[in-house]
């Protein structure tokens, strides 16, 4: 995403109050994030990675209000190389969205969906990713579209924007964050094809002082293996 962080807290607190969502709202996500990056026999999925709060930081920023897009339409249906083409706002599509996909599946299932058990709350999904359930104030895949977009975001993201908790997510999949100066030396000895394995830094690590950095700024990485014979 563009919006740039609103403050500096570091990932120990990212179990803050929430800013935009209200309850019913942040127990409807993590559900919804708990089934889209579970957590399985790899490491912890998009729920643990703190993926809602990531997403309420975002809505409360200048991006959940399209603080700086155009919105006096005409508004007409687009094709996908246009991107977004919505008159509600994010703030406005996630309010809406889930308490219509509440009312439908209290009226399913007499429950809300983070109630639901896990296969029924799959089900849900998967209707609304096929723009099968149809919601009075939004489109069901337009509305799945952004929260699969935001869950994506909120596990892989730099840790400074209010998700990925202690860099799951780059855990999971082997990226090493902020690139490091010494990376090509790295490569020049006779190391290509070869995994690149260190501790993960994100931008927060180095705001915050808990990397060693060089003359220019960049992080030291610090070698998987080198630490484990610490």
């Amino acid at each position: 995403m563009s919006q740039s962080p609103d403050n500096l807290a570091g990932e120990s607190s990212q179990a803050s109050a929430y800013r935009y969502l209200m309850e019913v709202e942040a127990r409807f996500l993590d559900a919804a994030v708990s089934r889209l990056i579970p957590a399985d026999e790899l490491g912890p999925g998009a729920l643990e990675a703190g993926a809602t709060y990531f997403i309420d930081q975002q809505l409360a920023g200048s991006w959940g209000t399209h603080g700086r897009n155009y919105r006096m339409g005409p508004w007409q249906e687009g094709t996908p190389q246009q991107g977004f083409q919505s008159p509600l706002t994010p703030q406005e599509i996630y309010r809406a969205a889930v308490r219509e996909i509440n009312i439908y599946c209290t009226k399913q299932y007499d429950k809300n969906f983070s109630f639901l058990k896990p296969e029924q709350q799959d089900e849900i999904l998967h209707a609304l990713e096929s723009d099968n359930i149809e919601l009075p104030s939004v489109s069901a895949k337009l509305f799945f579209g952004l929260l699969w977009r935001n869950t994506q975001e909120g596990f892989l993201s730099d840790p400074i924007y209010g998700g990925n908790r202690d860099k799951i997510g780059w855990k999971l999949i082997g990226f090493p964050g902020v690139a490091a100066f010494n990376y090509t030396e790295y490569m020049e000895k006779d190391k290509y094809n070869v995994p690149y394995r260190v501790e993960p830094v994100s931008i927060l690590d180095i705001v915050q002082n808990r990397v060693r950095v060089d003359a220019q700024g960049y992080p030291k990485h610090v070698m998987l293996d080198q630490r484990d014979k610490k």
